[in-house]
């Protein structure tokens, strides 16, 4: 029964998942790269061009940066509004919702959202002004520092900052969670322990209720990880490309590939690209789960 259960779905996941992975692989070999289909082997000839391209090059360091940043400054968001929403202090339930809420609305919303409040001549540029700061926010084309690395500027992009924000405003719920649960789940003997052996508490926090949440650390890493390496809804809803590609990323340069240029077996490589990826973080670390399980 179990067998016969299981069954429909492993052959709609085998068909619908692997498969169509599978075909992508398939033509991003191939020579497809106009309306009529051409799926001659070209080897690896389409992943080659990529990494020659200089758009692809920046979305890569765009990826980089933003990925770094982003989960950064999720986790530290996370692991202090975690540690003073557990204070047990009141109106808690009202501050959970409202750190929450966000992840309630999708990229597309949040991106539209933060394009306005983030517009160089509109938003908070209107009170920034008043105290003598102009920012060109996700207009900004500066790369700090700016090393010459192949045929692009390598450093962080001024520009993704702003998407960072609109990524951490919205992500920063979970995070928050996923801590909150983890303080909880910590018996308050332990504490107490520490303070008896003579911690203070900044210690107790940092060498016995961190180290304890390493496991929930590792998990927000994983999924932030997979949400900055593919995403693509916020930074299109929210700046696209930008000016010089300096909020491009492997998503938005695939769908524009794909369904604007018709340039199938270019796309299909930076989908594969994007699927390994991923995979680095998430395949290393469910080997891992599985061992600790077993």
């Amino acid at each position: 029964m179990a067998i016969g259960f299981l069954t429909p779905s492993l052959i709609l996941i085998a068909v619908f998942v692997y498969g169509f992975i599978g075909w992508t692989g398939y033509v991003s070999l191939s020579n497809w790269n106009s309306l009529v289909p051409d799926f001659s082997f070209a080897g690896l000839q389409n992943y080659i061009y990529l990494f020659k391209d200089f758009r692809f090059q920046a979305d890569l360091r765009n990826t980089l940066f933003f990925t770094i940043l982003f989960i950064l400054t999720v986790i530290v968001i996370g692991i202090v509004l975690a540690i003073l929403l557990d204070q047990k202090i009141r109106q808690e339930s009202l501050f959970r919702n409202i750190f929450f809420f966000p992840m309630a609305l999708s990229f597309v919303v949040t991106g539209v959202v933060w394009q306005w409040l983030l517009n160089p001549s509109t938003g908070v540029n209107l009170f920034l002004s008043k105290i003598g700061l102009d920012s060109k926010w996700y207009t900004d084309t500066t790369i700090i520092p700016g090393v010459s690395w192949g045929k692009i500027e390598f450093g962080i992009p001024v520009a993704i900052i702003a998407i960072v924000i609109a990524a951490v405003w919205q992500m920063t719920g979970f995070s928050v969670a996923m801590y909150l649960a983890g303080l909880r789940g910590i018996p308050e003997e332990v504490r107490e322990a520490a303070r008896i052996d003579g911690a203070s508490e900044f210690q107790v926090y940092w060498k016995v209720i961190l180290p304890l949440l390493r496991p929930i650390t590792i998990s927000v890493v994983i999924i932030m990880a997979h949400i900055s390496l593919k995403i693509f809804d916020l930074i299109y809803a929210m700046t696209g490309s930008g000016a010089n590609y300096v909020t491009d990323v492997p998503g938005v340069y695939m769908y524009e590939t794909t369904f604007r240029g018709n340039y199938y077996a270019n796309g299909a490589a930076i989908a594969i690209i994007m699927l390994l990826s991923v995979a680095i973080f998430i395949v290393p670390y469910l080997i891992s789960s599985r061992k600790g399980e077993s």
